[in-house]
């Protein structure tokens, strides 16, 4: 496939938005590194505000998201990046409540996006969740015995409520 130009008349309201925010932007004084020492592993669902949820701000966090806020091999990888060069040191797993990967099985998720659009999905593993917590629990075990993460990570389990905006922590 051929170049193609990027699409202003698509992404209009994107770059009049940054527009504005470039006008008031003060963050150019951070640095890469994670000044509170967190990462969090959270979903792509847009009602979860990562930084605020937890009362920081730009430069303090890092934040991985991904469907379901799975610990797959890439968020694995970010981590070791993480804990070993940007000052990560403690990581908050943090999954939501009416995630939509929890809401059908893998075959489920598969067979709708064929049904409804025609594309066979099945080459790709979407980790649906069929109980939440026991997710979280896998998902929190699986860095805590992660043998190339920097030494002393603390990881912990919250679900994040999308209806009160309550964090429900659980011990594992």
């Amino acid at each position: 496939m051929p170049n193609q130009p990027f699409p202003k008349d698509v992404f209009s309201d994107v770059l009049a938005a940054n527009l504005e925010y470039e006008k008031d932007f003060e963050s150019s004084h951070l640095t890469g590194k994670a000044a509170q020492g967190l990462a969090i592993i959270t979903c792509m669902d847009s009602r979860i505000s990562p930084l605020a949820i937890v009362g920081m701000g730009p430069g303090d966090v890092k934040i991985l998201r991904n469907a379901g806020a799975r610990v797959t091999d890439d968020v694995l990888r970010t981590l070791v990046l993480a804990t070993f060069l940007l000052g990560v040191n403690r990581v908050l797993v943090m999954p939501h409540t009416d995630c939509r990967m929890a809401s059908a099985t893998e075959p489920e998720i598969h067979e709708t996006i064929l049904k409804d659009h025609g594309v066979d999905t099945r080459s790709v593993e979407f980790r649906t969740v069929s109980n939440p917590i026991e997710a979280l629990e896998t998902d929190v075990m699986r860095i805590r015995t992660y043998p190339l993460l920097a030494s002393g990570v603390v990881v912990g389990g919250a679900v994040f409520d999308v209806n009160t905006g309550k964090l429900q922590t659980y011990d594992f």
